[in-house]
Formats: C-alpha cells, sequence, structure tokens
C-alpha cells in the first residue's frame, strides 16, 4: 500500500513531534486531503515536526476552529467577511485544484463522455434517470449508452466539494437555481445516495455499475476512475487537465477580494475547467495555543515556498507569487504571535 493509499484508508494524516510542544492539529476538507498529506509527510522528513489533519469535511472543520479545538480548520467553502470577523478568524486560499464529474459505465474511458452544466443539474435534479435519455445521447452520438438507470451519488457531509459544485450547477441551470440554490455546503439533494467525504463518493463510484458523482480531480486520478469531460461557459468540450485548470484560475482577482473571497466555478476562457475551485485554511486571529499557531504558519509557508511541485504532480494548481506575499502580509498583520 502506497503512501496515498494508506493515509485515504486512515482518513487522517498523524505525523507526530518528538519532544516537540506543539503540535499542529487540523480539520476540514477532504478536497485538499491529498496534497495536505503529501506535504505533512515531506515537512516531517525535512523538518521532523508533524502534522495531524482530519479530513472531516469542510463543515465540520469550519465548526471545529470556530469552537478552538484545532489550530486550523480547512474548508472549500470559504466564510464570507462578516463571518469572519464575528469569529475572529483569518482565511486564505492554500492551493487551488478541480471538480469533476466521475462515472462508473461499462465501456466507457476516462474523458470519453460529455455532460453540460443543465445535464449534470438535470441529473441530479432527478429529471435525468437514465443513461441513454436523449439529453446525453444528444452530447454523445458516438457513445452506446447503457438503458440502464443512472445511480446518483452525493456527499452525505457538510462539503466545500458540494459548495462548489452546486455553485456550478446554479451558474449553468436556473432551474436547479430556483428548486435548490448555489453555493451550499449542506444540501436538501432532490435524489442520490449520500457517502461521506471525497474518499467516500470515490470508493462508491468505483464499486457501483451506472453510477456517476463529482470528486476533486486527484481523487478521480488516484482511484483510477472515469471522469467525463465537460462544455464550458464558451460552449467548448474541454478535459481535466492542468492547463484548463489554471486557464480558469488565471480569471481569479484575488487582491480585491475581502478574506480571500472568490468563487473560480464556470470561469470565462475558452479553455477553462468549469468546476476549478480553491481550498482555504481558518485560523484565529488571537489563538489559544500561539506556539502551535506559529508552527502551522511555518508549515503553510514552508508548502509555499517548497510545496508547488509536489501541488502540481497531484493536478492542483499553486497559489501565485504574489498572492501568497498578500497572504503572508495578512498573517503577521492579522495572527497574533
Amino acid at each position: 500500500m502506497n503512501f496515498f493509499k494508506a493515509i485515504v484508508a486512515a482518513g487522517v494524516i498523524a505525523a507526530t513531534t518528538s519532544a516537540y510542544a506543539a503540535d499542529i492539529t487540523g480539520a476540514g476538507a477532504t478536497f485538499p486531503f491529498p496534497i495536505y498529506s503529501k506535504w505533512a509527510d515531506a515537512y516531517k522528513k525535512e523538518t521532523g515536526n508533524g502534522l495531524n489533519y482530519q479530513s472531516i469535511g469542510s463543515g465540520a472543520g469550519t465548526k471545529q476552529i470556530i469552537a478552538k479545538t484545532v489550530t486550523f480548520g480547512a474548508t472549500d467553502a470559504p466564510l464570507k467577511p462578516e463571518q469572519l470577523e464575528k469569529e475572529g478568524l483569518v482565511q486564505w486560499p492554500q492551493v487551488m485544484g478541480a471538480i469533476v464529474p466521475v462515472v462508473n459505465l461499462d465501456g466507457i474511458k476516462p474523458g470519453q463522455l460529455v455532460l453540460s452544466g443543465e445535464a449534470l443539474a438535470d441529473i441530479y435534479l432527478g429529471k435525468i434517470t437514465k443513461w441513454n435519455d436523449p439529453a446525453l445521447t444528444k452530447l454523445n452520438p458516438s457513445l452506446k449508452l447503457p438503458a440502464e438507470a443512472i445511480t446518483v451519488v452525493r456527499r452525505s457531509d457538510g462539503s466545500g466539494t458540494t459548495f462548489n459544485f452546486t455553485d456550478y450547477l446554479s451558474k449553468t441551470s436556473a432551474d436547479w437555481k430556483a428548486k435548490v440554490g448555489p453555493g451550499a455546503a449542506a444540501v436538501e439533494w432532490p435524489v442520490g445516495v449520500g457517502a461521506k467525504g471525497n474518499e467516500g463518493v470515490a470508493g462508491n463510484i468505483s464499486q457501483t455499475k451506472n453510477a456517476i458523482g463529482y470528486v476533486e480531480y486527484a481523487y478521480a486520478k488516484q482511484n483510477k476512475l472515469t471522469y467525463a469531460a465537460l462544455i464550458n461557459k464558451e460552449g467548448k468540450t474541454v478535459q481535466p487537465t492542468m492547463a484548463s485548470f489554471q486557464a480558469a484560475a488565471s480569471n481569479a482577482d484575488w487582491s480585491k477580494a475581502p478574506g480571500y473571497y472568490v468563487i473560480l466555478t464556470n470561469q470565462p476562457g475558452e479553455t477553462s475547467w468549469p468546476i476549478t475551485a480553491a481550498t482555504f485554511i481558518l485560523m484565529h486571529k488571537e489563538p489559544v495555543d500561539k506556539a502551535a499557531s506559529a508552527e502551522a504558519i511555518k508549515f503553510f509557508k514552508w508548502a509555499f515556498e517548497k510545496g508547488d511541485k509536489m501541488a502540481e504532480e497531484l493536478d492542483y494548481i499553486p497559489m501565485p507569487e504574489a498572492v501568497v506575499k498578500q497572504i503572508e502580509k495578512t498573517w503577521s498583520a492579522d495572527i497574533k504571535s
């Protein structure tokens, strides 16, 4: 079992620090779990210092940092500036990635199936119930789609991946926007089987014929899931690649966003992947354990300085240098040491 599979099976990064008083503890989003675990392993080897991160979902991670039970929270559903102010929190984006629809269909290879935002919304609304529905066959005239019922898989936990996925569906489907709504971490789903975390959705899809779900791209890649291509805002069919993720991310203007509140779904550009997202760190302005807080900042600074290549190897997008400099100023100005 390789490192990635071992930590996914455990659902936690646990690297203890020998004779070190300020263990770094964090909890939250499953979206960045593959890269946080890779960084934690490398950081442990380089510094001897460890990180304990629970991959429990954005909603639970946000609750834990608000309750001050961890050094940092991690969320893909960024908090709005007024909520940050209310809770005394600082927020910044740590890395960017992408969400992909994944399916388990016999004879269909990764990237062959083409979906639109509207078709995805109709599947998750329960309007499209079979794979050979005319709306899907029209998008895929060269594929022989089965006359089988679609098993819809979605997140059961409060999820930033869901936040971004539903934001995208609301931008591409008026029906979804009216009936369910955008950008919710916890959703009143019209249909579907719930699974916990990106890990749970990936596992469910791999075991269930004729299923569809949505996961962070690293989970699709590591679990060898069949991902779909998407039709983007410009009407172009795009594949999930580092180039298409970067094209979407390049439109982000972080400098004018209070609390770095930026949603990257359905960005313009002919080559842009439409469900691109950032993942965020939450920390208290006045931390309970200042030593642990300072050690966490060291880890995130190290990740910005030395973690880009590791991020790209898992198809995450590093934060631009100018944004990193802005974030470092935020640390020194807003977090008391």
